[in-house]
């Protein structure tokens, strides 16, 4: 198939080269057009994926109209505070297109002023074009490199075009499964990057085992229940997109999130701080907050994500905030 990639960082960069594995045409499509030029020039991302080399057989798109022309697969591998100026940019080619069979998702996020999943922005800016989103524990190194890994492809489309971009995506390397459960994958997707952030406070406070096991399996529950009341399936939460994307990111050493949470507990004003001039997204930092203002909407009972957008926007001290979440009433588990 024809695969055309929007979003030239590391995760963008990663899958370009494994849809030319499977022997599909594939264009990426950089953000930057002097990002473009080098890598049309040096045939690597030294920037965010350095030491591997883009074979000549994947193209390098300046443009981002041209570069759909006969698309069959459109992925969009951009951070979520970009995501609502690509889609303008593309929508309108896209939604006339007589080609695009599925846009697939790999943003994970919320839009900052609409707080919209990426899909539902998507679908408003693509009319009938079905639309998907790509999750689960994915390192864009391991990725990369062809190591197993496996995550969900969630879409409206209809059976036969779910199966066979399925089909497209899936290799050797990389399974993939299905489900229809849009929101739950991209609210999962979304959240674990807030938890494995939580995560990383507890390595930084060197709280200890006992204590990141108990933060990750509360923070599930409140994944689930959270998930549900945006739209989620419950069952979704407890899958590749939920606590498998979860155990992954809290615990990889090649975590931005984790290692925010980390740096966050060494040293909260420099760590934040140092946000500003970073190239690379940590999407766990807006998504705390973005979140946050959707679950209070709700009136979701999240007392961790709460705890977490205190700490990352309010100033409250993250020792302060381990207290706060040990002393709250006492409960039943379940």
């Amino acid at each position: 198939m024809n695969c055309v990639i929007f979003g030239a960082g590391a995760w963008g960069t990663a899958f370009s080269l494994h849809l030319n594995r499977q022997g599909h045409t594939v264009t990426l499509v950089p953000r930057r057009i002097e990002q473009a030029l080098e890598l049309a020039s040096s045939r690597e991302n030294k920037e965010y994926l350095a030491g591997y080399k883009l074979p000549l057989s994947i193209q390098i798109g300046l443009e981002a109209v041209p570069a759909l022309m006969d698309a069959d697969i459109v992925f969009l591998a951009y951070p979520s505070k970009g995501l609502a100026d690509l889609l303008k940019q593309i929508g309108p080619s896209i939604k006339s297109s007589a080609t695009v069979k599925m846009v697939v998702s790999l943003t994970k996020g919320l839009d900052q002023k609409t707080l919209e999943r990426p899909c539902e922005q998507m679908s408003q800016a693509f009319g009938k074009i079905p639309v998907g989103t790509l999750n689960g524990p994915s390192n864009a190194q391991e990725v990369a490199r062809a190591q197993p890994t496996a995550m969900v492809l969630a879409s409206n489309a209809d059976e036969k075009t779910l199966s066979e971009v399925q089909a497209a995506i899936s290799g050797p390397s990389l399974r993939t499964y299905t489900s229809t459960d849009i929101a739950g994958v991209e609210i999962g997707g979304t959240l674990k990057n807030v938890y494995a952030l939580g995560a990383g406070l507890c390595d930084g406070l060197k709280l200890g085992d006992n204590a990141k096991a108990a933060f990750l399996t509360r923070a599930l529950q409140e994944m689930m229940r959270v998930g549900e009341a945006l739209g989620g399936k419950s069952e979704t939460f407890l899958g590749l997109s939920g606590v498998g994307d979860l155990m992954a990111t809290a615990h990889g050493s090649w975590s931005r999130n984790r290692a925010l949470g980390e740096a966050i507990a060494r040293n909260a004003p420099q760590a934040l701080a140092d946000l500003a001039s970073r190239r690379d997204a940590v999407e766990g930092h807006r998504a705390t907050e973005t979140v946050s203002r959707l679950a209070k909407s709700r009136n979701v009972d999240a007392p961790i994500l709460f705890c977490l957008n205190k700490i990352l926007f309010e100033g409250l001290d993250a020792r302060a905030g381990v207290t706060a979440l040990m002393t709250r009433d006492l409960k039943s588990e379940i």
